[in-house]
């Protein structure tokens, strides 16, 4: 198995049909993400050209407590149901944990489901306690602690600066404000 790495508008069609199939499983009717986040797809793939595990990673500058951050998220975070348990995603997640620390973001930060937080921590992501990412648009906020949601908050912080600024992201609301298209990462 392989990982491969691509701008989103540059995955080889191929690849792309396979790839949309998997993601249909777990996020049916999900197109193509926002052009202005910088969409990054990452695909494992076997030798005969299988793709067992998908995601997607976004990035935008935002601003938190008075300073700005280049953050990145994982997004679509889709693994075959019939190659689960294999560590296929925990793999995928892992490596793109390491491409957004080598990208230049100060952090990364995504909302899963509470259940699959042992799962992320695993491929090296750490819980923000207390920390709800705010999607959508000022306008119209889309708040991962909203109503009938169970998420918690992942983060990884890779630059000096942002490590020494993990502390003013816990138990705080994160204005991510990715827009319409991604509501939330």
């Amino acid at each position: 198995m392989r990982i491969l790495t691509f701008a989103e508008e540059d995955v080889p069609a191929e690849l792309r049909t396979r790839a949309d199939a998997l993601r249909e499983q777990t996020w049916p009717g999900a197109g193509p993400h926002d052009p202005a986040l910088r969409p990054v797809t990452m695909l494992l793939v076997s030798p005969e050209g299988d793709v067992p595990a998908a995601l997607d990673i976004l990035t935008k500058r935002i601003a938190h407590g008075g300073r700005r951050y280049r953050a990145a998220g994982l997004s679509a975070v889709v693994t075959d149901a019939a190659h689960q348990g294999r560590g296929y995603g925990r793999r995928l997640v892992a490596a793109a944990r390491e491409a957004i620390g080598e990208s230049g973001a100060d952090l990364g930060l995504f909302t899963c489901d509470r259940p699959l937080r042992g799962f992320y921590e695993r491929a090296g992501w750490d819980v923000l306690e207390g920390a709800v990412l705010v999607g959508g648009t000022p306008r119209d906020p889309f708040p991962s602690d909203g109503p009938g949601f169970d998420k918690v908050t992942m983060a990884g912080f890779f630059t000096e600066r942002a490590k020494r600024d993990a502390g003013a992201f816990r138990h705080s609301r994160v204005e991510l404000y990715p827009g319409e298209i991604d509501r939330l990462w």
